[in-house]
């Protein structure tokens, strides 16, 4: 069941969404070569706490970190190691946060050092099918106008979506309906509503869209080997249209 917001929630889920940008632009801005990313799982963790937030990730379904960190082929929810990171790689950071009884989620992919070129222009295509997604978020689309958005910008790249993951409500749960694959043909699904807030997040592949999961039950990676990158927005659909509410100023 889809559960529409009021204009008091929205700006709940506003607040911890913010925190969340903010804690992702710290961690942003500490990713280098030499740096682990159990080092980033602890600070952002900490910066979370400081807030009064608590960090969704930890302990959900098992979850025992704060921080999803995923290196090079890992596609989502990687594992933060000792590892230092090295010149070359690119990291996927997901981080979410409950505050004040709301959720906020939010994904970026970012360089550590000088990358390829085949990586710069994944993660630039990956942030691009996010925002061709979100301009989709608007009453009386369909839910799957999102989601051929996403793989049509993807695609025409030359890249692969994966087909796993899933888009996903949020609220006062983490993971609420409606879900949002990242492709498939527009014009289908339920009709987009004033009041629906949705976490959008393309994860897109270098190679093919085939993922595997590894030993540990949660770091998925690639089939082939190749590079992946994730983005995600926590979005509010309004009569206006979306508004992104996962950025250091919560879409004002």
């Amino acid at each position: 069941m889809v559960i529409l917001k009021s204009p008091s929630e929205i700006e709940k889920i506003r607040r911890s969404n913010v925190i969340v940008a903010e804690i992702l632009e710290v961690l942003r801005q500490k990713t280098e070569p030499g740096t682990d990313t159990l080092t980033l799982d602890k600070i952002a963790e900490e910066l979370a706490l400081s807030k009064k937030a608590k960090p969704a990730f930890k302990g959900y379904r098992g979850y025992p970190y704060s921080l999803c960190a995923s290196v090079n082929q890992q596609v989502v929810h990687g594992f933060p190691t000792k590892r230092p990171l090295e010149e070359g790689d690119i990291l996927s950071m997901d981080f979410g946060v409950l505050y004040r009884g709301y959720y906020g989620d939010s994904a970026i992919t970012v360089p550590v050092g000088k990358v390829s070129e085949v990586a710069q222009r994944l993660m630039k295509t990956t942030e691009a099918a996010l925002f061709s997604g979100i301009e989709q978020a608007t009453p009386e689309k369909r839910l799957s106008d999102i989601s051929h958005a996403i793989q049509s910008r993807a695609e025409n790249d030359g890249f692969s979506v994966v087909r796993r993951f899933v888009g996903h409500g949020i609220g006062k749960a983490l993971h609420e309906d409606p879900q949002i694959p990242n492709y498939g043909q527009p014009g289908v699904g339920i009709r987009l509503k004033p009041g629906m807030v949705v976490a959008i997040e393309p994860m897109v592949n270098a190679g093919g869209y085939e993922v595997k999961t590894l030993e540990d039950g949660w770091t998925t990676v690639t089939q082939d080997g190749s590079l992946s990158a994730h983005f995600e927005h926590t979005v509010a659909i309004t009569e206006d249209g979306p508004v992104i509410l996962s950025t250091t100023d919560g879409g004002a």
